[in-house]
């Protein structure tokens, strides 16, 4: 059994900010060109991409994927490049580039074939991937080419997409990489895993960013899942590291509406920003979306947060929100996200949104200031569509209710049944208090669940109230920051409160649950303020 979530589904002070890398911004030929490239394309692109100003806004890596392969020298192994598509070789390109002020990526695969090869024919593309090939290849790539860039596909070594038919264990191929990177003495290459999935929490001491979905297309209901998907991804995201929701389909056949709600929920959950059609051929208002540097600042934002979800209305539409700046301070970005096919008014509260005393709120894709009347922030939004804000307060109020599916699970994956690995994941449940729960919970004691920012403004006594159902047996451990375990019996069948007195100290402490035996659905914790 894969469960992926394909369904619509329902502190202190600030903290000092911290300068982490932000996602990647930049242009990738796969969308448009597949495997079709060549030398002069790319430098075309990457002209294109400075002439319209796009490198001043951020966008500065151009990245060559599948398609310049040549195969392997037989006797030394060394990897060769396409004769007529790179007929004078990589290293002219990526000094055009570099000569831009830009940065380069390159493409490669963690078996011992490239998706290209598999799935469009391209023959000589047999045996070019890194498997066996690690240290020679990433000298190669970044020492003596110099490319900054790296994303690793998955087709070599997944078994079902190679020639050989040969299947590996992701993270140790992706370990193996990652060491061979770093081996070369280069520490600014950014690494993109692409399994197609979210890998296990394995993969942030590993890559910059990681792929959670399979491939998207340039259609709404591609663009409309892969939202879906990432809606519950948010604890893996942030501090320099990155879920990447594919590259941007801007700018081709989705619709002006599916364009801006595809661009703005990229640029609100900090997934990495690669434009994926031919700059040459750029419409005005796609240039305007794509350079709009006010949804562009919530992507680039120092935080690195993904935002997550905050309210979920009974006709499947989203609030989403994140902070900006500063982690618990009072100015937050705001998405009214619309994926269903009618019109409908989605409306959030201050309150809801965790701020008191709104001082200003801004449309970012209308440009404007707006006022926000009696605390409630309305709009209109129409089919498949989404409206951006920023929204900043006099004071941040301390949340009450944390939801299970905004909670971190140490043994979280997508890449095998979590029943049969013993790992917990998220499942939706229309009773529950956000049509989500967390199952699985238990098993070892690593396999947890995590509320790492439960944040009160006194340290104290405060009770916690547990929302669970669904059968189990043995206790439920709760753990708060490093004291001892409070056993809490849940024997049972349907929804039930557990409660508990703890102590919280002043700003943010760490509240987590295991389990001794069969755990119940998790549907929220409140804290008692």
């Amino acid at each position: 059994m894969r469960i992926k979530l394909l369904l619509p589904l329902a502190a202190s002070a600030a903290i000092s900010v911290y300068a982490y890398d932000t996602p990647t911004m930049g242009w990738s030929s796969w969308n448009t060109y597949r495997v079709n490239i060549s030398d002069s394309l790319i430098m075309k692109q990457a002209d294109a991409l400075v002439e319209l100003g796009l490198d001043s806004v951020g966008y500065r890596y151009i990245n060559i994927d599948d398609g310049y392969f040549g195969g392997r020298d037989k006797s030394s192994g060394r990897l060769l490049f396409h004769p007529t598509r790179f007929p004078s070789g990589l290293k002219p390109v990526v000094d055009h580039i570099h000569s831009l002020g830009l940065k380069a990526g390159i493409y490669s695969d963690a078996g011992a074939n490239t998706c290209g090869n598999f799935w469009d024919n391209d023959t000589i593309a047999r045996g070019v991937g890194l498997l066996g090939h690690e240290e020679q290849d990433c000298n190669l790539f970044f020492k003596e080419i110099g490319f900054d860039f790296i994303k690793v596909d998955y087709c070599g070594a997944d078994g079902r997409q190679s020639h050989q038919i040969y299947a590996y264990e992701p993270r140790d191929r992706y370990t193996a990489i990652s060491n061979a990177i770093k081996a070369t003495g280069r520490d600014d290459v950014r690494l993109n895993v692409c399994r197609w999935n979210y890998p296990g929490t394995w993969v942030n001491d590993v890559a910059t960013s990681w792929r959670t979905t399979g491939d998207i297309s340039p259609r709404w209901e591609s663009v409309k899942r892969i939202i879906n998907e990432n809606l519950y991804l948010s604890p893996y995201a942030g501090g320099g590291r990155y879920n990447d929701m594919d590259m941007l389909e801007v700018g081709r056949t989705l619709s002006a509406e599916e364009d801006q709600t595809h661009f703005a929920i990229w640029c609100m959950m900090s997934s990495p920003l690669l434009i994926g059609c031919d700059l040459t051929t750029l419409r005005p208002e796609t240039l305007n979306l794509l350079k709009n540097t006010e949804l562009i600042a919530l992507n680039q934002d120092q935080l690195g947060l993904q935002a997550h979800v905050a309210k979920l209305s009974p006709e499947n539409t989203y609030v989403l929100v994140k902070d900006l700046g500063e982690k618990w301070g009072t100015r937050r970005a705001v998405a009214l996200y619309n994926p269903t096919d009618s019109a409908y008014t989605i409306s959030v509260t201050a309150e809801e949104l965790e701020l008191e005393g709104v001082t200003a709120a801004r449309d970012l894709i209308a440009h404007t200031d707006i006022n926000i009347t009696d605390g409630v922030l309305s709009a209109a939004v129409p089919p498949h569509g989404t409206r951006v804000y920023s929204i900043t307060g006099t004071r941040r109020i301390p949340r009450s209710i944390y939801e299970a599916e905004q909670a971190y699970l140490s043994s979280y994956q997508e890449i095998y049944d979590p029943i049969a690995t013993g790992t917990a994941f998220y499942f939706p449940l229309e009773s529950a208090s956000g049509g989500m729960v967390v199952a699985n919970v238990g098993h070892t004691p690593s396999n947890d669940l995590q509320w790492r920012d439960v944040r009160v403004d006194c340290d104290g006594e405060y009770r916690l109230d547990l929302d669970v159902t669904g059968k189990a047996d043995g206790n439920l451990l709760l753990f708060v920051n490093n004291e001892a375990a409070i056993k809490l019996p849940v024997e049972g069948e349907g929804p039930r409160r557990l409660s508990s007195t703890v102590r919280l100290n002043k700003g943010t402490n760490t509240v987590r649950i295991a389990s001794t035996g069969t755990a119940p659905y998790i549907d929220r914790m409140t804290v008692n303020l």
